[in-house]
């Protein structure tokens, strides 16, 4: 059999998603196809420090989600831009480790989703799952991703945004003119639920813009939708296509972080959503749009509303989605045709088919 490729899974990061991160590598590790991928796992802790770890000790408490941690009993590893041959150093044996042909990041928030990582594997020359750098910065903020699906005519929720040096700004009684209630506060550059508060008062109001600045600089406050919860995952680069959707039936009064990594009880995936044929194709077609809207290309996981009437309003777009064994993007693939371990080898292959495309590009002017 011809050489393996040699998978580097990028995972952890700074963000306050560490722990579902740590979930989705250990997903991807359970599941790619080993006959055909090598794996390396390249974990990124808390503190930003890399470490080449193997899949046989990477995590501690791996089976409770409460409690997984890291393990960095490992090499500490640096980064050299541009040699394909060498793009990890390890300081601990102060030489270059065996290179990897192509890395799949499951670090989901900043440092991770919102383009940093994205920008780095291309300065260190090599192929990477996933949209680029334009996509995912776009992409993981909320209000300059509101931006453009709205510049695009894409339906969304009505959204104020406020920055910490407009702090004092921010009025319970204007945002509830403007918006309603319910309404939610929600830090601009975080997923998972993290930071996101659904609120009825001024003191659940002011608790919320507090708990959201906890996490980022800047924040989204946004209208209430009544509608059912939808998503569906979209796979490709130049001509991608969207999966079957599903649709979360929270538990609890909406679908939090506690409900989508820890309690599997937390809400109901109906997978695949109970909808008409044309609504079915419209999903998919707004998803679809939101993904090339947005400059993705790989994988996204598009989630949105479904009113009543039929109609569609996007809430958001994740770039690296949720990988464990209760996330939604696997999940709609199965249930599309494309088994775990095939989306994974399709994604990989996305990544090289991107690369080698870009590498075709010219970087000198004919004079």
């Amino acid at each position: 059999m011809a050489n393996k490729i040699r998978v580097g899974i990028l995972f952890g990061g700074k963000s306050a998603e560490h722990e579902v991160s740590l979930q989705s590598a250990k997903s991807i590790v359970e599941a790619i196809d080993r006959e055909k991928y090598e794996v390396v796992m390249i974990a990124v802790d808390k503190e930003g420090q890399w470490h080449l770890t193997d899949a046989s000790r990477f995590l501690l408490n791996a089976d409770n989600p409460k409690l997984i941690k890291l393990n960095k009993v490992s090499d500490n590893l640096a980064l050299a831009p541009g040699k394909r041959s060498e793009q990890l150093i390890s300081l601990t044996s102060h030489g270059p480790t065996a290179p990897v042909d192509v890395i799949f990041p499951v670090i989901h928030g900043p440092f991770g989703e919102d383009g940093t990582i994205q920008g780095l594997m291309k300065l260190t020359n090599v192929p990477f799952v996933g949209p680029g750098v334009l996509g995912s910065a776009v992409s993981m903020d909320k209000d300059v991703a509101k931006r453009l699906l709205r510049d695009a005519g894409i339906p969304i929720a009505r959204f104020l945004v406020f920055d910490r040096a407009s702090f004092n700004k921010i009025d319970f009684n204007e945002a509830k003119n403007q918006l309603g209630l319910p309404l939610f506060v929600k830090p601009a550059n975080l997923g998972s639920s993290v930071g996101i508060n659904k609120v009825n008062d001024r003191e659940q109001f002011e608790d919320a813009v507090n708990d959201a600045f906890k996490y980022d600089n800047k924040i989204v406050i946004e209208e209430f939708i009544e509608g059912r919860e939808i998503e569906c995952s979209v796979l490709g680069n130049d001509d991608p296509i969207a999966s079957l959707p599903g649709e979360i039936l929270p538990q609890d009064d909406f679908y939090s972080y506690k409900a989508k990594y820890i309690d599997e009880d937390g809400a109901i995936l109906d997978v695949p959503a109970k909808l008409p044929e044309n609504i079915v194709k419209k999903v998919q077609d707004y998803a679809i749009k939101t993904f090339k809207v947005l400059c993705c290309e790989g994988m996204a996981r598009v989630d949105l509303f479904l009113k009543e009437n039929g109609e569609i309003v996007i809430n958001e777009i994740n770039t690296i989605p949720g990988f464990t064994k209760i996330s939604m993007y696997p999940k709609l693939w199965g249930a599309s045709g494309i088994s775990y371990s095939e989306l994974i080898h399709r994604l990989i292959q996305l990544a090289i088919e991107r690369f080698n495309r870009e590498e075709k590009l010219e970087t000198s002017v004919d004079i």
